[in-house]
């Protein structure tokens, strides 16, 4: 399976809730890594068992995948009843149809306060 449709597989089997399917498409030893909270998820068990946990209200939709041989770059926006909007930018290396390696970068929309002096330049979304 092509890099992207790795990557869409995984989003469509983290929506699913098909945990099961998302092992199939991990390497055992994946590696995941979270830096705006300082975490990585070391290997595939770890990884599923955090998405299978993490607390229900929440559903996935994939805005763009980007591809470029084995590197993959994903956004996606994680509404949930209760936490608000997430987007999410991931970066995956996909090798041998596996996703062996990522790096994610979460955040909650309109959190990020935009500084004063930057008013004059910019439009609010």
């Amino acid at each position: 399976m092509e890099a992207s449709k790795v990557v869409e597989a995984l989003w469509d089997r983290m929506q699913a809730r098909d945990w099961e399917g998302l092992r199939g498409l991990l390497a055992d030893d994946v590696v995941v890594e979270w830096p705006v909270s300082g975490e990585r998820i070391v290997g595939r068990d770890n990884f599923i068992r955090i998405n299978a946990e993490y607390p229900e209200g929440w559903s996935i939709h994939v805005l763009r995948i980007v591809t470029d041989g084995e590197s993959v770059v994903s956004e996606v926006e994680v509404p949930h009843d209760t936490m608000g909007v997430h987007r999410v930018a991931s970066f995956w290396t996909v090798h041998d149809g596996h996703i062996v390696a990522g790096r994610e970068y979460w955040t909650e929309l309109a959190t990020d306060p935009s500084p004063e002096w930057r008013a004059a330049y910019v439009q609010r979304m």
